[in-house]
């Protein structure tokens, strides 16, 4: 008799139970909306933050579905009973990413989640709101959700939201902000990033250094005594410059840039001091070798020793003088273009550095440099004035990342030169509205 009471009382407690659960926390981060925002529609980062991490530090992720947005998938398997087997899939990310600009005030996106806990229907949602004066900040309310139905066991579970459910979003939440403090704080709403398959090319290059004080004007009058070093070089070996200039980016500094200048040619081999060599990719600067502390860097200088035929520490082929020859390229790099004069160009490589953080695609631009190719030169009239500014295609190596970015995948056009006038040195490149269809890759 106790024990039917006992009982009675039990599934009456059950019935009374709510039939789903609701959790939520917030918290403010110092980081544009649209950076987060992008953040929370990939998985690509999901291990840095996770609290499943910190239970099992040899868990594997499994990716699947698209890599962006709606349809993007992530699965885990642990032996370890806290994290067991589970998955999210994006539910809904709305506005579109491409409307996450300074006009959106909220966006909202929602994960669904199949793991072991009691319930169904189980949801994450992550509200995002602009906070701040210069609404520079973005509140991230992170709520869990469940349905429990008529299942009298999984209401009791009801009991136990404020476990596991609320673990995994406390940590989260403070982990995300960590996350969130390695970006660079620079908006790329107006970049319109692509992902190009890169072919290994051999080119010639000079290293080279100036200083930022002298401006654009400094850059222009290095790189063009460079480019005149180069061609006088590849006449002598008989190869034939086959593109346009580019600077590989080593180190900006604050009171320095460090650079290697470069021009592709049309050949893998060449013949230095009556010898053919096979030309070779560089190899990873040594542990201590990379630039200087900024404001610190100078040229590299070669040891006096070196001479043609030699290779430098980087495994670079010692050509002539200063000219070096090696292997560029070569793999997936993230592009963005700057219609405008080379001032924007560093405020690119920033915006890129950012996009490929909040995206999930790694890179190392000590290893793999940055660069630049000068795709369109400015064009002057007889006073000097310009009037039709340069075309600067910018690259970050990367590894870890899709076929496509999401502007891609979208069909959203890169930038072109219909704008009239040069852009300000700060200013962000042109609309994608204004932009024509993409060169392939």
């Amino acid at each position: 008799m106790a024990l039917a009471i006992v009982v009675g009382i039990g599934v009456l407690a059950a019935v009374v139970m709510p039939g789903s659960g609701h959790i939520e926390r917030s918290l403010v981060v110092g980081k544009d909306m649209r950076q987060v925002y992008d953040v929370l529609s990939n998985f690509r980062r999901l291990p840095e933050f996770s609290v499943l991490n910190s239970y099992d530090p040899q868990l594997k992720y499994s990716y699947s579905g698209k890599a962006f947005g709606p349809g993007a998938e992530v699965s885990w398997s642990s032996s370890d009973p806290r994290v067991g087997n589970g998955s999210l899939t994006i539910d809904s990310a709305t506005p579109d990413f491409n409307k996450v600009d300074g006009t959106a005030k909220t966006a909202k996106i929602v994960w669904d989640l199949d793991n072991g806990w009691k319930g169904y229907d189980k949801t994450f949602t992550l509200d995002l709101e602009r906070q701040g004066s210069r609404n520079q900040l973005t509140n991230v309310t992170w709520s869990y959700d469940v349905k429990y139905g008529w299942n009298l066991v999984n209401r009791f579970a009801n009991l136990y939201i404020h476990g596991d459910p609320d673990s995994f979003i406390e940590f989260g939440l403070n982990n995300l902000q960590n996350v969130l403090a390695s970006v660079p704080n620079v908006s790329y709403g107006d970049l319109i990033p692509y992902i190009r398959q890169t072919e290994q090319t051999p080119v010639l290059l000079v290293p080279a250094s100036i200083q930022r004080k002298d401006g654009i004007e400094g850059l222009a009058d290095t790189v063009d005594k460079a480019v005149a070093q180069i061609q006088a070089t590849a006449k002598k070996l008989g190869v034939n410059v086959t593109g346009p200039r580019i600077i590989f980016t080593t180190n900006y500094g604050d009171t320095t840039y460090t650079f290697d200048v470069a021009m592709p040619i049309d050949s893998s081999t060449v013949n230095v001091n009556g010898q053919t060599q096979q030309l070779t990719t560089p190899t990873p600067p040594a542990l201590g070798s990379a630039p200087a502390d900024a404001g610190t860097a100078a040229a590299p200088a070669e040891a006096a020793t070196l001479k043609p035929g030699d290779h430098d520490k980087f495994g670079r082929l010692v050509v002539d003088g200063d000219v070096r020859a090696t292997l560029a390229f070569g793999g997936p790099a993230l592009e963005g273009v700057w219609n405008g004069t080379a001032a924007g160009v560093p405020q690119t490589r920033d915006m890129l550095k950012a996009y490929a953080l909040t995206h999930g695609y790694k890179f190392d631009d000590v290893v793999n440099r940055m660069y630049d190719i000068l795709a369109k030169p400015e064009v002057k009239d007889a006073q000097g004035n310009i009037t039709s500014y340069a075309e600067f295609d910018v690259y970050l190596p990367i590894t870890n990342a899709p076929e496509q970015t999401p502007e891609q995948a979208a069909g959203i056009k890169q930038p072109t030169l219909e704008v009239e006038g040069p852009a300000a040195a700060g200013s962000a490149p042109a609309p994608a509205s204004t932009a024509a269809d993409p060169a392939s890759s």
